[in-house]
């Protein structure tokens, strides 16, 4: 089996691993974009979560000119309604499955591992989490937007997932518009999905990464 490349960091390497992180980069970044992130969550001493940080492949991006740079599918245009190789993006969905099924082989419970993204990685998430055939932990999106909405196929069996969606206010390069409307097409569709946001640009800051670690601590209690 081949897998995409990846970064893998364990919160507390002394004991066996009770959960894993499947944690998706942005566009032109890798997977070393989220490590400091992981790290400062400080997850207390009895949980030794296996952040696992995949790299992109690298693609040609048309809104880039064309130059070939790290991302999970290609951009065609910025607009609101987000041009993309619809395609690709879920190739690389695809990609991410394949990353959760290695981890119920190592031993990990579906329902122990959550899956993340931030802005083109969470579009992705979207659509990995919501079509997995098997129950997951949770799904956190940051600064991101659901770019399939209107082409995924969900799998029922994660209709009941916890979703946690964060985003800036002042975001610049992907409006906040679109993960406030991801929020209400997730409400649509039936799921409970939790809204934040910070008033931030296209990043992270110290009050969400305080709030990311108590939802993870209740995906993992």
């Amino acid at each position: 089996m081949i897998y995409l490349p990846c970064i893998e960091f364990e919160s507390n390497p002394k004991i066996e691993v009770t959960g894993s992180i499947i944690w998706l980069h942005g566009l032109g970044a890798d997977g070393n974009d989220f490590v400091p992130v992981a790290k400062q969550l400080q997850l207390p001493e009895e949980l030794n979560i296996r952040f696992i940080f995949p790299n992109a492949p690298e693609l040609p991006v048309t809104i880039n000119n064309g130059y070939l740079m790290p991302a999970w599918y290609d951009i065609f245009d910025l607009s609101l309604d987000r041009k993309i190789d619809v395609d690709q993006l879920v190739a690389s969905a695809q990609q991410v499955h394949k990353l959760i099924d290695r981890e119920i082989e190592r031993g990990i419970a579906a329902e122990n591992i959550i899956v993340a993204g931030f802005s083109q990685g969470g579009a992705v998430a979207y659509e990995a989490a919501l079509t997995y055939p098997k129950p997951l932990g949770g799904l956190l999106t940051l600064s991101t937007y659901f770019a399939t909405h209107n082409t995924i196929i969900e799998n029922t069996i994660n209709k009941n997932i916890s979703i946690l969606i964060q985003h800036g206010s002042e975001d610049s390069v992907v409006s906040e518009v679109l993960g406030l409307r991801a929020h209400r097409q997730l409400s649509e569709r039936g799921y409970a999905a939790k809204y934040e946001s910070y008033p931030m640009e296209h990043t992270l800051c110290l009050e969400q990464i305080e709030s990311i670690r108590a939802w993870l601590l209740e995906r993992f209690k």
